[in-house]
């Protein structure tokens, strides 16, 4: 492949990453704006923002997924703080890192399901280690309440991505597409890449951040 023909595809993936940035923002803010739910402990959130990190995870690879989970910790912290943006970097990065290797797995056992449940629990656990470090080992007490409402919402999760996959698919380029589309990575049915070039998907549940 010559320098020609890479570039606009790299340039096509630059840009996909930002919209899967600007639409992390969008449902974040979007989830803002919800009333809290009575049953959530304080601060929790249902994590809506992380279908975009999981998108990316699956179909761009780690490196652009973990820029998205970057932009939402940057913009936790310009709406709610330094404290916010250290809770929500810290499950970003651990979700994000954590699916990518189980969609790497030579015979993955996860589907988009499982992979948001997996992201959500590891986004929880990141940020519960982070909320001990800054406050006390007491953050701890969360863990039960957080584990069962991460199942919840990373099933959402990757219920509703598996949903949206086609349309999001449209965002690829034309290269990424058809790689996925032979390797159904990203197919409606939420199975991992079975073959050939594997990628991971991301975190989503309750966000504590």
């Amino acid at each position: 492949m010559t320098a020609k023909q890479f570039e606009p595809s790299a340039a096509r993936r630059v840009a996909v990453t930002g919209l899967l940035g600007a639409l992390a923002l969008a449902l974040s803010f979007l989830e803002s704006l919800l009333p809290p739910l009575p049953v959530l402990p304080p601060g929790a959130k249902l994590g809506l923002s992380n279908i975009a990190v999981l998108f990316a995870v699956q179909s761009l690879g780690l490196l652009p997924a973990l820029g998205v989970a970057l932009v939402k910790g940057v913009f936790a912290g310009l709406t709610r703080g330094g404290v916010a943006f250290l809770m929500s970097l810290s499950g970003g990065l651990l979700s994000t890192c954590v699916t990518f290797l189980l969609s790497r797995l030579k015979r993955p056992r996860f589907g988009l399901m499982g992979l948001g449940i997996a992201g959500a629990l590891a986004h929880n656990t990141g940020q519960l280690l982070t909320a001990a470090l800054l406050t006390s080992l007491a953050a701890a007490w969360y863990a039960p309440w957080l584990i069962g409402f991460g199942v919840l919402f990373g099933a959402v999760t990757g219920i509703v991505l598996r949903v949206t996959t086609p349309v999001l698919n449209r965002l690829l380029p034309p290269q990424i597409a058809k790689a996925e589309r032979g390797a159904g990575s990203i197919s409606r049915s939420g199975a991992g890449r079975g073959t050939g070039k594997k990628s991971g998907g991301n975190e989503s549940g309750t966000d504590i951040s």
